[in-house]
């Protein structure tokens, strides 16, 4: 084994030993900060890119320089050769082309995209639900993280075939609502049955637009999902000619699926992060810290969202509106520090997410452009 490649996997190791504890509410045994400079020196040292744009200047925390998202659809951004790649996630492609970002293990991105998304999405710990996707399946290729994830709640939160008693496939018929041109109302139907006679919830994993085409499918019938259960949306409708308010689309899910407002849980990901944050406004009781209308999204303790200036790139006054820049710890072998054109503002222990910001690219593209060319 490669000295970079230990490396590697002894800071796996330990961002995976951080997020436990953390979620265990027991004291790691090291600090955000000194596990993140850990990983920027190791990023330094194994990133072509990321040498030359931090050069040999030492780093404090709040200097581990910010790589824009952008720099994952110009060139390759990771530690490690292509010949080592597990998985390639890809980017929707529809602002300018699209990003890849490559994993050499797929471990870390696994268990904490579990142990958080259980966390946030199930009424219990050791809740078992049916966990149906309202999605394509996940392709062989490893092109979606967003399928990945999914794949592994069905995995992890259910486990079990849909019909009789077989192993758990993750292709079965019935698991992945959505084919090309077709979305299989009767296969939800199915499921809802399933885990009603089980005495356990549905847990709906779906994008935006995929719900707002399960309500056309309906035509105003209601599908009863059992009580208890819960819908994880995520996305827009971006690269889609239809839009739904988002308030209207809650109104109309919540009618048609017999749910509560708590019940619809936002999503928040990206392909070039490795974690993810949920809406966790209603259910933490952070509700009332938000502006009406806009959910508090809440990250795990492994990953931090600071609003910055998109000028000087530096933090803005607490409560003031900035770019989101993701600091990951779970970015292991790719960028820790992601800076994008989302507009978010802290809400307490929150976010709340204002949209994309328009204008110019950020600044620091062109710097990694360059790097991306000179890595060549």
């Amino acid at each position: 084994m490669s000295v970079a490649r230990a490396a590697s996997d002894a800071l796996h190791a330990r961002v995976r030993r951080f997020a436990l504890e953390s979620l265990e509410r027991k004291t790691p045994g090291e600090s955000f900060a000194e596990l993140a400079l850990a990983i920027a020196e190791h990023q330094r040292a194994h990133n072509p890119v990321l040498a030359r744009l931090w050069g040999q200047r030492s780093l404090r925390f709040e200097d581990i320089p910010a790589v824009p998202a952008d720099a994952f659809r110009l060139g390759r951004v990771a530690c490690f050769d292509a010949a080592e790649d597990v998985a390639r996630f890809q980017t929707s492609g529809t602002t300018g082309g699209a990003g890849v970002h490559c994993f050499r293990t797929l471990d870390t991105y696994r268990q904490l995209s579990v142990v958080w998304g259980r966390h946030q999405l199930l009424p219990a710990a050791s809740a078992r639900c049916t966990v149906l996707g309202l999605a394509a399946p996940f392709e062989p290729e490893r092109r979606s993280s967003l399928g990945f994830m999914m794949q592994e709640f069905m995995r992890e939160f259910d486990g079990r075939a849909l019909a009789g008693d077989g192993p758990f496939d993750p292709l079965e018929p019935g698991r992945w609502l959505l084919a090309p041109g077709a979305l299989d109302r009767e296969a939800l139907r199915r499921g809802a049955e399933r885990a009603a006679r089980h005495g356990e919830p549905v847990l709906l994993l779906a994008t935006s637009f995929a719900l707002s085409w399960l309500l056309d499918a309906l035509a105003g019938e209601r599908l009863a999902l059992p009580p208890g259960s819960r819908v994880m949306q995520t996305g827009g409708f971006k690269g889609h000619a239809r839009s739904l308010d988002d308030a209207a689309l809650a109104d109309a899910l919540c009618e048609a699926l017999q749910l509560q407002r708590a019940d619809l849980i936002g999503e928040y990901g990206m392909t070039e992060l490795s974690s993810q944050l949920y809406d966790g406004g209603f259910a933490q009781g952070l509700a009332g810290q938000s502006p009406p209308g806009q959910s508090v999204f809440l990250e795990p303790p492994w990953l931090r969202v600071t609003p910055v200036d998109p000028i000087s790139l530096l933090p803005v006054a607490d409560g003031e509106p900035g770019l989101a820049c993701f600091t990951d710890l779970a970015n292991v072998d790719s960028s820790l520090r992601i800076l994008t054109q989302d507009l978010v503002r802290r809400v307490g222990t929150g976010v709340v997410l204002l949209g994309r910001r328009p204008g110019a690219s950020l600044r620091g593209c062109s710097l990694v452009a360059e790097a991306l060319a000179d890595a060549r």
